[in-house]
């Protein structure tokens, strides 16, 4: 029997959040700055991740509270949003075709990965399925759990894959002279006070009926479609101060980076074999899409491989965002990505995984 007062208790807890909170934002910062000093690609939101995640398997409290969380990605949402122009829209012909082979490509690299794990690692194939599933982790862990695979190793392996994505893409696009590692030019005009709170409303009331619908990503899309549509009308023509988006981008890295505080170091340590070795085929079977594309159609390299990517929506949005990247072509594959996997994983992982009498077992 506990000798604090229940009171006194869930005070030191809450204490305990908010100085966790800070913890991680005021690494997340220092990690983003750095970067940006280094003038890495994608600095603000690579450098935050690293430096949360390093502080994560140090051991220390990371955390990212949801409100603070939702915030960022509106703040994510809004910029997005304001980046939309006519010739944004000038390769969405191309979509369903585009589209098209990313859901085949999302079902090649599931089953690649699945093959892979199984076969070198010796996994399940309920768990190398789950694992193998690009994006959509929320589903994938509930998926998890009630099959009765191994939730901890498969969230090894997803986090791995996000990790990194979000640290090497922006190296890679922009070592290769594909994409620069100058932020991408958002709005010169800063929106004033009442265009700002005109946005805020908008972004917020439009997420939330998104997020009744049960809409996935409802806080981010829902901001970038209301942002979308406001400076698409000219009805607004100004954006976030740069200030806000820095926020919006280091506390998506520092978002990301906590990931790492749920998995232990020997939990880490025994999977990172399999993490490692099932991104690689994920990335191979994803590459042979890409040059498919490429040669089919005349959309950019570099706004096919964040869109091609097995990453995280809001990870990958956020690149787009610093990279030269369309958001636009960029977020409707991610959203047809995450709806094609919650659709199809369960019916896989009946087909194909183990069967739920030895699960019951």
């Amino acid at each position: 029997m506990s000798l604090i007062p229940a009171s006194i208790s869930s005070a030191m807890s809450d204490r305990a959040k908010i100085l966790g909170t800070l913890e991680t934002l005021v690494i997340g910062a220092a990690g983003g700055l750095l970067f940006l000093w280094l003038n890495l690609p994608g600095g603000l939101i690579s450098g935050a991740m690293v430096a949360v995640g390093i502080a994560a398997l140090a051991g220390r409290p990371v955390t990212m509270p949801a409100t603070l969380t939702q915030s960022v990605l509106v703040l994510l949402g809004i910029t997005l949003g304001s980046l939309v122009s006519r010739q944004l829209i000038q390769h969405m012909s191309a979509y369903p075709l585009t589209i098209g082979l990313l859901a085949l490509a999302t079902f090649c690299t599931t089953f690649g990965s699945s093959f892979y794990l199984q076969r070198v690692h010796g996994w399940d194939p309920t768990s190398a399925l789950l694992a193998g599933s690009p994006g959509a982790l929320s589903q994938i862990t509930m998926l998890a759990a009630e099959k009765g695979a191994d939730v901890a190793a498969i969230a090894v392996v997803q986090t791995m894959r996000v990790i990194i994505l979000t640290a090497a893409l922006p190296l890679l696009l922009a070592f290769t002279g594909v994409a620069s590692s100058t932020p991408r030019e958002v709005a010169s005009l800063i929106a004033s006070p009442l265009e700002l709170a005109v946005l805020a409303a908008a972004a917020i009331a439009v997420a939330l009926l998104l997020r009744l619908a049960k809409f996935p990503a409802s806080w981010m899309f829902g901001a970038m479609i209301a942002s979308a549509v406001l400076h698409g009308t000219d009805v607004i023509e100004g954006g976030l101060p740069p200030w806000m988006r820095g926020v919006a981008l280091v506390g998506i890295g520092a978002v990301i980076g906590t990931r790492f505080a749920r998995i232990s170091k020997s939990t880490l340590l025994s999977h990172i074999n399999a993490g490692l070795g099932s991104f690689a085929v994920a990335i191979f079977i994803s590459a042979i899409f890409v040059t498919l594309i490429m040669l089919a159609t005349d959309v950019r390299f570099a706004d096919v491989v964040v869109a091609f990517a097995p990453g995280a929506m809001d990870a990958m949005l956020a690149l787009a965002l610093t990279l030269h990247i369309d958001p636009i072509f960029v977020g409707a594959h991610h959203l047809s990505r995450f709806v094609f996997v919650s659709i199809t994983t369960p019916g896989i992982v009946h087909l194909f995984g183990r069967p739920q009498e030895d699960v019951d077992d």
